[in-house]
């Protein structure tokens, strides 16, 4: 690859960094790399023109055309950009938006039915290298419920914690996908310890209607749809929805497999990379020994300590996972004194990443 190219990407790197979730640069050069998986020169070219929010192709075709495409020829290259799911879409009144979108969650989940071992291989260092730390910083923007049957009425649960709640309150259409982590893995020769199915994650509404469209994922009922989340939660996968109100996605999620919650293992205090209202307490007149808790935990979260099970809050994110299949009834969620309200919507969720960029930059500068 040409100099220039090389420039190029980089300019792009530092251009997508600028979002509320960045794209940061890394040692080894493997973001360059990812650039290179999701677009061409011609495309990377275009892409420095897009901005976080989509804008109409009108607009876009304002930026570039001193370049000499036609506007036919821009719509053309943006239409396959969205088929590789290298940037975000959207339709309204007839008239088509687009705009770059973030590595996670976006152009990485977007590479769900395209997957090679050469891009999984690239990513999982990027976001071990690199992304995890962006994550972390800026804060979740996915969030844990608890387990249907790890919750009692005394916990006076909000609906955006309730899962037949969440359900009820969306949107069609529903559909399920392949989750990308659990399919990367089996790439590389690694399969999931929790559950032998792949279509465990879905999206609702728009969301929903553009991932149908793009052949990544399969229309479902409603009914299918919570069904599927509760054969998830029985083969123990943490369900973690976008951190607004009306999430618009829920992922399941493996510790073996997913990797928010593999890499997060990794951190001093893995509970600083996770949303959650709950936490898992031990009744250690009734607690056996047996285990059971230990072998349920995605989190690492839970030990046997003289015979009795013993919850580390660092690393516990409330899923609930082990409280029903505890055979002596000695495991229950607690839940937390000041309860965290998610964000009305996408819109003040990012403003919130745009606030606490600005605030790092300004520490920064300050130091």
């Amino acid at each position: 690859m040409s100099d220039e190219n090389l420039d190029l990407y980089r300019e792009l790197q530092k251009h997508l960094d600028k979002m509320p979730i960045g794209f940061p640069t890394t040692r080894s050069g493997v973001d360059i790399r990812i650039l290179k998986h999701l677009f061409t020169p011609e495309e990377a070219k275009i892409a420095k023109k897009l901005s976080f929010i989509p804008k109409p192709l009108k607009k876009i075709y304002r930026y570039v055309k001193k370049s000499g495409v036609s506007i036919e020829e821009l719509e053309k290259i943006l239409d396959i950009m969205v088929d590789k799911g290298s940037i975000n879409y959207d339709k309204k009144e007839d008239e088509k938006y687009y705009g770059n979108a973030p590595f996670a969650i976006g152009m990485h989940e977007y590479q769900v039915s395209l997957l090679t071992k050469e891009y999984y291989k690239d990513a999982q260092q990027y976001i071990e290298e690199a992304f995890l730390d962006e994550y972390v910083k800026m804060g979740p923007q996915i969030r844990t419920i608890p387990m249907e049957e790890s919750i009692t009425p005394e916990h006076h649960i909000a609906s955006y914690n309730d899962l037949e709640q969440i359900i009820e309150n969306e949107e069609g259409p529903f559909s399920v996908f392949s989750c990308i982590c659990r399919k990367g893995k089996r790439l590389i020769g690694q399969s999931c310890n929790q559950t032998s199915r792949d279509e465990t994650c879905m999206t609702f509404g728009g969301g929903a209607q553009f991932f149908i469209d793009q052949g990544w994922s399969r229309k479902i009922s409603k009914a299918e749809a919570l069904e599927i989340l509760r054969k998830n939660e029985a083969d123990g996968l943490v369900l973690q929805p976008a951190n607004i109100r009306k999430p618009g996605f829920i992922c399941s999620c493996c510790g073996c497999c997913c990797d928010i919650l593999l890499n997060a293992k990794k951190l001093v205090r893995p509970i600083e990379a996770f949303t959650t209202n709950y936490y898992a307490e031990v009744d250690i007149e009734l607690c056996t020994g047996c285990e059971t808790c230990v072998d349920r935990c995605q989190m690492d979260a839970l030990t046997l300590i003289d015979d009795t099970s013993v919850v580390n809050l660092d690393r516990c994110i409330g899923c609930g996972l082990c409280v029903p299949t505890c055979p002596s009834g000695a495991m229950h969620l607690n839940k937390k004194e000041e309860e965290v309200v998610p964000p009305k919507d996408k819109t003040e969720l990012f403003l919130g990443f745009v606030d606490k960029k600005a605030e790092l930059a300004r520490i920064k500068k300050n130091q």
